[in-house]
């Protein structure tokens, strides 16, 4: 709470400036991340989210806790509670160590209900200084209030944790699906190149054919790698052509069927023209795929190239020391296994339903994480209004 508010606490509790909150700590043994060591003696705090990025030796360095502490990272904003001897990472982590009448970890939830909002690179503990600390003067009800919080937060995150595994699992029941189609195929399968089975693969236009003084905010969208998102082509606003530069490159127009895929960065990144994407233009960093409807069905191949087993073939053959790029030979020679064009479309089927009620189920965890984070800061919000009751 800023200086000046208006503040109505519970009888029997107080107020003090942050600042006053605590103790005045003076330590300037930091250590350089180039010298982290890979094991020893003492870990290394820092203020990333896996504050102990390091280890060290030499016990001079070393911050011994007498009552637990809090870290805070400046730029991070992420807050660590430590009750073990460390030393620290010289990058801008901050020492919070409460005054004897405040309890070290009534504090460290106390300041999980702040919220500082996104204030830009290191204004965050400036923002910190100008709070107010309100809390229980005894100290036997802050330790309650903190009994009651790490018995509520370890049943959140225990939910938590069960709804993270649930959405991975619906992730990968799909992926275990796809593989075990591939694995038990039945009569008529054959193993076959992507190029026996489509008619053409081109590459979008590069060089001196579209440059970024090209694109307007409104006009025919362009569909580079970042417009291939969970199997769909989204339009971005700013990369797309006017009707004139559109005329310019109209062979790279998209057709029906066609499977525009990612040629750079991540692997296997592509998805099927459809209806509404017909006449947008494939981009400097795509491939367009052009399938025979006669031997293959595009909603097929897609699924194919999108799965893991692709995937990591794209990657091992793919070229480029910093960035994976595909080129149309590595796409071309693909070795698929491909069924006849009626199972194909089976397949397509099945899955297009399992994919459905995979989604469903995603949304439905994803959404739960989100109520847990939002009964979590509920929970805080009543601890340090005076609310919160032993149940």
């Amino acid at each position: 709470m800023k200086e000046g508010a208006t503040l109505s606490l519970p009888k029997g509790w107080e107020v003090k400036k942050f600042e006053d909150c605590l103790e005045k700590v003076v330590y300037t043994n930091k250590i350089q991340r180039k010298d982290f060591l890979t094991d020893g003696k003492f870990p290394i705090i820092s203020q990333e989210q896996d504050y102990i990025n390091g280890y060290w030796d030499n016990s001079d360095d070393l911050f011994t806790i007498k009552k637990p502490i809090i870290i805070f990272g400046d730029h991070t904003q992420v807050l660590k509670f430590v009750d073990f001897d460390f030393v620290l990472g010289a990058d801008g982590v901050k020492i919070l160590q409460p005054i004897n009448c405040i309890d070290s970890r009534f504090f460290y939830f106390y300041l999980q209900n702040i919220n500082l909002g996104s204030l830009g690179y290191a204004r965050h503990y400036r923002i910190l200084k100008e709070i107010e600390i309100h809390y229980p003067k005894s100290l036997a009800e802050q330790q309650r209030i903190v009994s009651i919080l790490d018995k509520a937060f370890a049943a959140i995150d225990n939910a938590k944790a069960n709804a993270e595994r649930n959405l991975k699992n619906a992730r990968e029941l799909f992926e275990g699906y796809l593989q075990g189609v591939f694995e038990q195929r039945g009569e008529g399968w054959e193993e076959k190149t992507l190029g026996e089975v489509i008619d053409n693969i081109m590459t979008g236009p590069f060089g001196s054919m579209l440059h970024k003084s090209d694109y307007v905010e409104t006009g025919i969208p362009v569909v580079n790698p970042q417009n291939l998102v969970n199997g769909q082509i989204i339009p971005l606003q700013k990369t797309m052509v006017n009707k004139t530069t559109f005329n310019r490159l109209e062979k790279y127009a998209l057709k029906i069927g066609d499977i525009v895929i990612a040629r750079r960065g991540e692997m296997g990144r592509c998805a099927v023209v459809k209806g509404n994407n017909v006449g947008w233009l494939c981009g400097t960093g795509s491939f367009v795929i052009r399938v025979n409807k006669k031997k293959a069905d595009s909603e097929f191949l897609n699924i194919v190239l999108s799965s893991e087993e692709v995937k990591r073939e794209l990657e091992r053959a793919s070229i480029g020391a910093t960035m994976s790029n595909l080129n149309q030979s590595i796409l071309s020679e693909l070795l698929l296994k491909v069924p006849p064009m009626n199972q194909q479309q089976l397949i397509v089927s099945q899955l297009d339903t399992l994919s459905a009620q995979t989604k469903k189920l995603e949304t439905i965890y994803r959404h739960k994480i989100a109520d847990l984070e939002e009964m979590r800061k509920a929970i805080l919000q009543k601890a340090f209004s005076g609310e919160l009751k032993t149940t």
